[in-house]
C-alpha cells in the first residue's frame, strides 16, 4: 500500500482562508458589489448574516430572559459585542453568581451547541486540546509490517498521522466544528500558568497547530467564555484577547426576581425575605458565602416546608442548604440569635 507525503495529506486536509489575492471574475465582482452596499450591521443580522447572531443588547437581554436567565444592561451589552467583535468574553466573580450558567444559557437561546472544557490543576494539552490515538496507530504499524509488502518508515508515518487517528478535545472540537457553537472553558484560573499558554493561539486567531498534521483553522467563530474565580491571577496576554465582565452577587430586588423565575409559585413576599436573609449572611465572614444557587435550593426547600413566613428559628433550622461549613453555620447561628 502507498501513501502520500505527510506534507500533502496536509495539504488536503487542513482548511485555510481564500487568498485575498486571487483574481476574480467580473460578474463575482459585480455581485459581490451588490453585496458590500449593505451598510448597516443591523440590517445584515436581521437579514440573516450568519456572521452576527444578535441585532442589539437588548435583543441579547430579552433572549436571555426567555432562556430562564436574568441579565442585567451591562451583561447583555458583553455578551452582544462578544458576537460583534468575535471575541472572547472573561468572566469573573465569586463562585455561584451565575458565570457558568450564562455560556450555558448563551447556547440554549441560541440553539448553538455547547462544548464545556472544565479546568482543573494538571490539565495538559492532550486533555484540553488533542492528541493521538496511540493504541489505534500500534495496530495499524503492526498490520502494516506484517504484510506481504512492507511500506518504509517514512510511508507509515505519513499514514498513522492521519486524520482517523487525531482524538479531538473540546479546544479543537470548537475549532473544528462545522456549525457555530459556544465554547465554555469553566474555571480557568484553576489552570496552571503553562497550560493557559496553550490557550493564546485558539483565542487570537482562532487555530490549532499540530506538528505532525498541520494548522487547523476555525471556518467559524465561536461564542467564547471563560470563567474564573479570581483564585489566581490571569496572564495579561490571556486577558488582552478578551472582553471583561464582573458578575457579583446580585442586589436583593434581582435576586427576588431570580428567586421567582426558578421556583415556580412561589410568594413574591416570601422571595423578598429570601433575599434579604441570603444578603445578610453574606455580609457575614464566612468561610463561603452562600451563592445564588443556594438561595433557589433554599427556596425550594421553603416551598416543599409550606413556610409563608421566615422566622429565625426557620432560618437557623435550614442554614445548612445554605452554608456548606459547620463553622459558618455556627456563626451564622450565633449572630441570628444574637439579633432576635
Amino acid at each position: 500500500m502507498r501513501a502520500r507525503s505527510t506534507a500533502q495529506k496536509g495539504r488536503d486536509r487542513v482548511s485555510r482562508r481564500p487568498d485575498a489575492n486571487q483574481a476574480a471574475d467580473p460578474a463575482d465582482a459585480s455581485q459581490a458589489a451588490d453585496a458590500n452596499q449593505v451598510a448597516d450591521p443591523a440590517d445584515a443580522s436581521q437579514a440573516g448574516d450568519p456572521a452576527y447572531r444578535f441585532r442589539s443588547p437588548g435583543q441579547v437581554g430579552s433572549e436571555l430572559r426567555g432562556a430562564g436567565y436574568l441579565p442585567d444592561e451591562r451583561i447583555s451589552s458583553v455578551v452582544y459585542l462578544g458576537d460583534r467583535l468575535g471575541k472572547p468574553v472573561l468572566v469573573e466573580g465569586p463562585a455561584g453568581t451565575g458565570k457558568t450558567e450564562l455560556a450555558k444559557s448563551v447556547a440554549a437561546m441560541t440553539g448553538r451547541r455547547l462544548i464545556r472544557l472544565q479546568c482543573y490543576e494538571g490539565l495538559d494539552e492532550a486533555k484540553a486540546l488533542y492528541e493521538w490515538n496511540y493504541s489505534k496507530q500500534l495496530l495499524r504499524i503492526q498490520a502494516e509490517r506484517s504484510g506481504h509488502e512492507r511500506a518504509d518508515w517514512s510511508e507509515l508515518q505519513a499514514d498513522i498521522f492521519g486524520e482517523e487517528f487525531l482524538l479531538a478535545r473540546p479546544l479543537l472540537a470548537a475549532i473544528r466544528a462545522p456549525d457555530p457553537v459556544v465554547l465554555l472553558i469553566d474555571e480557568v484560573d484553576r489552570l496552571d500558568a503553562e497550560t493557559e499558554a496553550l490557550l493564546l493561539e485558539v483565542l487570537s486567531d482562532y487555530q490549532v497547530s499540530i506538528p505532525e498534521f498541520g494548522t487547523l483553522t476555525s471556518t467559524q467563530t465561536p461564542l467564547v467564555f471563560l470563567t474564573s474565580n479570581n483564585s489566581r491571577e490571569l496572564s495579561e496576554a490571556l486577558k488582552r484577547r478578551c472582553l471583561y465582565l464582573y458578575i457579583d452577587y446580585p442586589a436583593p430586588e434581582r435576586e427576588r426576581d431570580i428567586v421567582l423565575s426558578r421556583v415556580p409559585g412561589f410568594d413574591v413576599t416570601l422571595a423578598g425575605q429570601v433575599a434579604g436573609v441570603v444578603r445578610s449572611l453574606r455580609q457575614l465572614e464566612l468561610k463561603k458565602r452562600p451563592s445564588v444557587s443556594e438561595t433557589i435550593d433554599w427556596a425550594q426547600t421553603l416551598s416543599l416546608l409550606g413556610v409563608h413566613e421566615i422566622g429565625t428559628d426557620l432560618v437557623i433550622g435550614t442554614l445548612h442548604v445554605l452554608l456548606k461549613h459547620q463553622s459558618d453555620i455556627e456563626k451564622a447561628t450565633t449572630e441570628l440569635q444574637r439579633s432576635r
